[in-house]
């Protein structure tokens, strides 16, 4: 009776041990919530209050969208590495950075050494352009062109920017993000941590031309109105619109009007048309009234149906007027416009790494979850919770809504997590191997030197000292080897 009750106060006040694998906004923000909502609920659900949480990040670096996913002239954005760091110094998170899931560590070997494992793995890879001319030498996968000129490990050291006309695919947040860079000058991008390969691209960048396709009508647009107000201040570039576009019915209307974010975009795409006829009547001016030396084409209602190739390489792209609805349902109209370009770039959606032993929904492009738990098939079609295993931001819900979005995300995991921990034998504290110590020898014994938070501290403190030399306020390393070297001294 003693030892029975020894042992289950002791499994009542054992911390918890969780395994995150991703270091990004998702991973840390659901990490930190748990450790919140373990002190005011832990005790009452008998899983007491505290947990060992182990971050586990591929990168030798932390932070995933917010260091290599934000515009670098997104700086107000950047400021959550701020708040992202404050939470990874909380001594109960642990960061493994330069440790890779699948590779460096398996499924089996966490669950031998944590109660639940939460996969925050983000997405970092592009939805296929499934149109003819998709392989020309030419055309771009947003993703990639975002690793490049975030200085993502591994990215290529040049970009090829010798296009004078290029062509943007999309109706979202990246893809304004994607225009925008390919329309700034290099200098206007000094101020921010942009590598000193992306710097020297830049420098070299022929495009004077840029053409954005949107599929959807102006009401169906996905952009961030800071976005649409980032386009207004591009300085040298004139913005060039379809009034037509504009010309939107009274249902189309009262609909948007019936969401605010809706009805904010709208307020402004409006703006844009006027800031394009002024800039129109002037001959061709910026948003000064200073001659603009390159053009943006802001084109609704226009959906790609061939990338025109010559020689292997992209020559036009041909796109087709569609008709949308107030609803925002799509039909095409038959009728079709040739734009001459060299470059195209596809923005249309990331789509979230497969990961071994986690099943995945190839129509949905993310893990098969219910509600962050998950499932060995979609809940409709039969599947059942996988016990132990979760999932957070786009790796859960996919590549939509905005950095701010994972916390809600992030809180409805945790909740169903902490339900099923309560459930759960021993307490929740079903792992077999407990000793906390226990994945540092595992990684030695393999050769694995992990980065901690100090590690990523000693690399930000040299990426700040070389911004500081040049009067930035830093500037990034991208070759993984130096950032290994620095973080480990």
């Amino acid at each position: 009776m003693d030892a029975s009750m020894n042992e289950n106060s002791f499994q009542q006040t054992e911390r918890l041990k969780v395994a995150v694998i991703g270091a990004g906004p998702a991973g840390v923000y659901a990490a930190d919530i748990l450790l919140r909502q373990l002190k005011e609920q832990g005790n009452e659900l008998g899983i007491g209050s505290e947990a060992r949480i182990d971050i586990f990040e591929k990168l030798p670096v932390p932070f995933g969208l917010v260091r290599y996913g934000v515009a670098p002239d997104h700086p107000s954005i950047k400021y959550i590495i701020g708040a992202l760091e404050k939470t990874l110094s909380n001594p109960d998170l642990h960061l493994y950075a330069d440790v890779e899931f699948g590779k460096d560590i398996t499924l089996d070997e966490l669950k031998d050494r944590y109660d639940v494992v939460l996969f925050a793995t983000g997405a970092n890879d592009d939805r296929p352009l499934e149109i003819e001319g998709h392989d020309l030498a030419g055309v771009h996968g947003a993703a990639k062109f975002v690793e490049w000129y975030d200085g993502y490990p591994n990215a290529p050291e040049n970009w090829p920017l010798e296009a004078q006309e290029v062509a943007v695919i999309g109706g979202g947040n990246v893809a304004m993000d994607v225009a925008r860079i390919l329309m700034r000058q290099a200098d206007d991008l000094l101020p921010t941590d942009i590598p000193n390969n992306v710097y020297r691209g830049a420098q070299s960048n022929k495009a004077r031309v840029l053409h954005m396709f949107i599929r959807r009508g102006p009401a169906q647009a996905k952009f961030a109105v800071q976005e649409l107000r980032e386009l207004e201040k591009l300085p040298g570039v004139q913005i060039i619109v379809d009034n037509d576009d504009f010309d939107l019915d009274c249902a189309t209307l009262d609909r948007a009007n019936d969401d605010k974010l809706t009805r904010q975009m709208l307020s402004e795409l409006y703006t844009i048309v006027k800031m394009a006829q002024k800039m129109a009547d002037e001959g061709g001016t910026d948003f000064e009234g200073n001659p603009a030396d390159r053009k943006y084409y802001l084109h609704f209602c226009q959906m790609p149906a061939a990338i025109v190739g010559e020689d292997g390489h992209v020559c036009g792209i041909r796109v087709e007027r569609t008709q949308v609805d107030e609803v925002g349902n799509m039909s095409p109209t038959g009728e079709y416009t040739v734009y001459p370009v060299q470059a195209v770039y596809h923005a249309i959606g990331y789509k979230p790494a497969q990961l071994e032993g986690i099943p995945y929904d190839l129509d949905q492009y993310t893990l098969v979850n219910e509600g962050g738990r998950i499932y060995t098939a979609p809940a409709g079609q039969g599947g059942q919770h996988i016990p132990r295993l979760y999932a957070t931001g786009w790796a859960k819900r996919g590549p939509v809504g905005l950095i701010g979005s994972t916390k809600s995300d992030a809180l409805e995991t945790v909740s169903n997590m902490l339900v099923d921990l309560a459930a759960a034998p021993r307490h929740g504290k079903v792992a077999t191997d407990r000793d906390e110590d226990s994945i540092d020898r595992l990684l030695s014994s393999k050769g694995i030197r992990p980065i901690d938070f100090a590690g990523w501290k000693r690399v930000d403190a040299y990426e700040r000292s070389m911004g500081d030399k040049v009067g930035r306020e830093h500037i990034k390393v991208t070759d993984p080897e130096e950032l290994r070297r620095l973080a480990l001294g």
